[in-house]
């Protein structure tokens, strides 16, 4: 399968495509990447199956509780070769009201015939629900993954960031698409960067280095300090492409997702004067632990995943939230700030034996936070784009 889904079959065979409707469906949508690139793509890993299937479950995943979405299969002569999610979130059109529907999860042997029809399928089924244009891929949204990696297909795979193969750009602007957004991913090498230095900005700023302080998450009071990061991000973000609200049940969600695998030392809370200012999230690269378990934890994965979490250690991770209040933005005190939490970072990832932390995803156009990401040495290393077409 993975040679077909680099060179195209050329078959003729006649596409099915069906919405998926029961169990056996739901495991061929989530098992079909790992058919299409578990050989010949280092850039990719199978995400864990029952993770992945509790984030397709309504009931589960709280996004459904302001959210439809319907999943595609794709079939030739019986054999599943394509997938493509359409989805409406509710929050999105409240926020942005431009009657946008988005799609995702698209993934598919390398075959115009079939991108064509996968991306008409979702297309249809948005216009049929009174949407004006289509928007993607949204895995499902923009607080989920986001976009196609259309550069860095060889680069380490990283934790809630999407794969997708080098023939997949072409094959979705062949199908009408056209670009609408860059998302960057800056790699950061702590170990070959010198200290960051911000006491000489913030007092240019007129601000007392004293007065910025940070802090660890606190996990004895977790689920409030996560509300204090939230808060920080939703206030942050709010002006912001593609921004979408987490809800109550989100913010939720998340503290009893992320609560099992927080490190400490790289989750850092910033304060001006005592109140929260800034804040940033590093996770460990869980991508790195499950290599090589095609999303499975039976029957050995689940010793294989704990040595690698708490005996080996991850040396990778990935910073997926980074946030600095309004009032701050596009100021000498805010870049101060800045510096100072990627100061902390740097010191944490070192002290949890890792090297290595990704910095995404970062807008394109967010020309301040680059020039700061760059000046303390992160590199550009994988781009994704956005997408979107009319629906005539």
């Amino acid at each position: 399968m993975s040679a077909a889904a680099d060179r195209g079959s050329g078959r003729s065979d006649a596409i099915e495509i069906s919405p998926v409707s029961n169990r056996r469906d739901l495991d061929a949508f989530i098992g079909l990447p790992s058919r299409l690139y578990s050989q010949g793509h280092p850039g990719f890993v199978q995400p864990l199956r029952f993770e992945r299937r509790e984030a397709l479950t309504p009931g589960k995943n709280p996004y459904f509780e302001h959210a439809e979405a319907r999943l595609f299969l794709a079939r030739r002569g019986g054999e599943v070769v394509g997938r493509i999610s359409a989805q409406i979130d509710r929050l999105y059109l409240e926020h942005y009201k431009d009657a946008t529907g988005h799609f995702g999860f698209l993934d598919a042997v390398n075959d115009p015939a079939l991108f064509r029809q996968l991306l008409a399928t979702a297309e249809g089924w948005l216009k049929a629900k009174g949407m004006k244009r289509a928007m993607g891929p949204l895995s499902f949204s923009t607080n989920e993954e986001v976009g196609l990696l259309i550069d860095g297909f060889d680069a380490p795979p990283m934790m809630m960031m999407p794969y997708s193969p080098p023939f997949a750009r072409a094959l979705v602007e062949a199908a009408g698409y056209a670009k609408v957004k860059d998302l960057i991913a800056y790699d950061y090498d702590v170990d070959k960067n010198n200290p960051i230095t911000h006491e000489a900005i913030l007092r240019r700023a007129g601000m007392d280095p004293a007065a910025v302080t940070v802090r660890k998450v606190d996990m004895k009071n977790f689920d409030r300090d996560l509300r204090i990061i939230l808060d920080i991000f939703n206030d942050a973000w709010s002006d912001n492409w593609g921004y979408v609200p987490l809800t109550e049940a989100e913010i939720a969600h998340a503290a009893k997702t992320m609560k099992a695998v927080v490190e400490p030392n790289v989750v850092i809370i910033a304060s001006v004067n005592g109140e929260p200012a800034s804040m940033i999230v590093s996770l460990p690269n869980i991508y790195e632990a499950i290599a090589g378990l095609d999303g499975r934890l039976f029957p050995f994965g689940w010793a294989k995943l704990l040595w690698r979490l708490k005996v080996s250690k991850l040396r990778t991770g990935r910073v997926l939230l980074f946030g600095l209040r309004k009032p701050f933005h596009r100021t000498m005190l805010g870049s101060g700030i800045i510096l100072r939490v990627l100061e902390e970072l740097r010191q944490g990832t070192k002290q949890i034996r890792a090297n290595r932390a990704e910095l995404s995803w970062i807008l394109e156009d967010n020309i301040p936070m680059r020039k700061i990401i760059e000046k303390v040495g992160g590199r550009v290393y994988k781009t994704y784009r956005v997408y979107d077409k009319p629906l005539a």
